[in-house]
């Protein structure tokens, strides 16, 4: 009723229970940080061989399915160039937490975040923008503004 947003930053084993909150309050725009906090290295365990993994690339997906089933959702395409090591990984190894999240979502309710300072435990963020451009090029070019811009400046009610 106050028109605020509620911006999450969440465990992946926890998107079920993050689901479950937001079915709870229908009334409340939330955007999901960080794509929920997918891992590449879930995908792509030679990034980090020898790393435990705490969610499985299925365990996250599944959860992202659920949260994304709540329309009252956005997703923040960022955060995810932190979790792998500089210098070791490609635009191929970001692409399936990506493309998950814009196909689980949908091309109205995604948009982009540079997640600078913390994107630099990864990469400076001209490659994490490099990447993305690399892994979205296929998509139509309305999608790609939506993700870009124009869906963050809907969500926030910002003017240019």
């Amino acid at each position: 009723k106050n028109g605020m947003n509620f911006e999450t930053t969440i465990r992946p084993t926890a998107l079920k229970d993050a689901a479950k909150l937001i079915k709870e309050c229908p009334d409340t725009h939330f955007v999901l940080d960080h794509c929920g906090n997918g891992d590449p290295k879930a995908f792509n365990p030679k990034l980090a061989p020898k790393e435990e993994r705490k969610c499985s690339a299925d365990e996250w997906k599944r959860g992202i399915d659920v949260v994304a089933a709540q329309r009252v959702v956005m997703c923040k395409i960022s955060g995810i160039v932190a979790f792998v090591p500089p210098g070791q990984w490609h635009a191929e190894d970001l692409a399936p937490v990506v493309n998950h999240c814009l196909d689980a979502f949908g091309p109205d309710r995604v948009f982009f975040g540079g997640d600078w300072p913390v994107c630099l435990l990864g990469s400076p963020v001209r490659g994490w923008i490099d990447a993305l451009k690399q892994i979205i090029s296929s998509r139509p070019e309305h999608e790609q503004r939506k993700l870009w811009s124009a869906n963050a400046l809907s969500f926030y009610k910002l003017r240019v």
